[in-house]
């Protein structure tokens, strides 16, 4: 301890940061003489009532008694994890002192157990926050405010099962952000909105989700204005809608997990996506007839769905640049699924024929059409370096051994390609 006791305070600052919780920090104040105020400039705070043995009333006098004599200029992380039973007026006092330490990340978790109602969360938050760089909200309500919302410096913003005033409350909230960049929403049930607007044209990475608890509801959707956005995640099972009002050039990187009968919209906004990963119930509609990913060079398609293998062949054909082909079962199939055929193309895409290097299939089966796929992608995969091929766990031993054996007779057209089942 002396030894430790003689490192430079900011070193010593980091090593108090690292501690689970505030009170962990605290408690070293008994340590040695130079410790005992020392705690007090730790610049990340965490306070953590989510525990069921925690006794709430001595845990609130112990955050209004830490943070009253605090003495960081700056809190880089102020941190509460706040179990079932949290007083509004203890939240409203620990927002502020957001303004007065400066805090760059506030993050406010709420118990989300079932027996737990989410924390309403006061109005101070949108105006004693100035300095946020990020925040971090989970199972809370936000309330209404008459002056327009503002967050200057606010660059990441994540809101999980957060319920709002309405549709419009969350389009004043996100278009007033102006230098956002990083996004991530996760909509739970009855969360008083029905269109979620993102406006925001510094926006760079978009992360939407909706519970799968949500009914389904073909009037809910999102309405999307991020002409910036490199990286794009959406998984939405409502079978409601996603406007993108306009094209996404620099979007890289895209996630696409939706039960709409019309995602055209989606995939027609980020052509020049070079990585791609679909979830989709049909292929007619995916995106407009002509569009052409001439960036994407690795791509992922679920096989959960009757329409996988349509959408697999056409987005195929609309890739010459492609390297990686990715097929995996994110979802279980429903049990009401039309039987899938498979219908040889008239001519070989050209990823095939001329880019293609690997395909990993996990989750195999070794249904017909699944061995049909194998074996055409092996006969015409002239540039193929490896394909891998995992069955799936419930397969018996011996069905492995057989489908391996099958598999490793096919053709190949490619003399380096090497074919694996790890």
């Amino acid at each position: 301890m002396d030894k430790i006791s003689q490192l430079p305070d900011d070193l010593l600052l980091r090593i108090l940061s690292l501690l689970p919780t505030s009170k962990d920090v605290v408690d070293t104040m008994v340590l040695s003489k130079r410790w005992k105020f020392l705690w007090m400039f730790v610049p990340r705070l965490l306070y953590d009532d989510s525990h069921q043995d925690t006794d709430y009333a001595r845990f609130s006098r112990f955050v209004d008694r830490s943070l009253s004599v605090h003495k960081a200029p700056v809190l880089e992380t102020l941190h509460f994890k706040l179990g079932k039973i949290c007083g509004a007026g203890d939240v409203h006092i620990w927002i502020r002192a957001a303004d007065k330490f400066s805090v760059r990340e506030l993050i406010i978790e709420i118990d989300s157990s079932s027996s737990a109602s989410p924390a309403i969360l006061p109005r101070s938050l949108y105006t004693e926050s100035s300095m946020l760089v990020t925040l971090k909200l989970n199972n809370a309500i936000l309330l209404d405010v008459s002056s327009s919302v503002s967050f200057p410096y606010l660059i990441n913003l994540s809101l999980l099962s957060v319920k709002y005033p309405g549709n419009e409350f969350v389009n004043s909230l996100l278009s007033n952000c102006h230098v956002l960049e990083d996004l991530v929403v996760e909509q739970c049930p009855d969360d008083n909105v029905t269109i979620f607007t993102v406006n925001v044209p510094s926006l760079k990475y978009l992360d939407l989700h909706t519970s799968d608890d949500r009914v389904v509801d073909f009037a809910h959707g999102f309405l999307i204005d991020a002409p910036n956005l490199e990286w794009f995640d959406i998984r939405d099972v409502t079978g409601g809608f996603c406007v993108i009002e306009n094209n996404m050039p620099n979007v890289s990187e895209a996630y696409i997990d939706v039960t709409y009968t019309l995602p055209r919209e989606i995939l027609s906004c980020i052509t020049s996506v070079q990585y791609l990963d679909l979830c989709l119930l049909t292929s007619h509609d995916a995106y407009p007839v002509g569009s052409i990913f001439c960036c994407l060079v690795r791509l992922t398609i679920c096989t959960c769905e009757t329409e996988w293998l349509n959408l697999l062949m056409r987005v195929l054909k609309d890739s010459p640049k492609l390297k990686s082909l990715k097929l995996e079962q994110h979802h279980i199939r429903r049990a009401n699924q039309l039987p899938i055929y498979w219908s040889e193309p008239s001519s070989v895409p050209e990823c095939v024929s001329g880019n293609l290097e690997t395909l990993e299939w996990l989750d195999y089966e070794g249904r017909e059409e699944e061995k049909q796929v194998v074996a055409y992608i092996l006969r015409f995969g002239s540039c193929l370096k490896k394909v891998t091929i995992k069955p799936e766990s419930t397969s018996y031993d011996r069905d492995k051994l057989v489908m391996i054996k099958e598999l490793s007779f096919l053709p190949r057209s490619s003399p380096a390609c090497r074919l694996s089942f790890d």
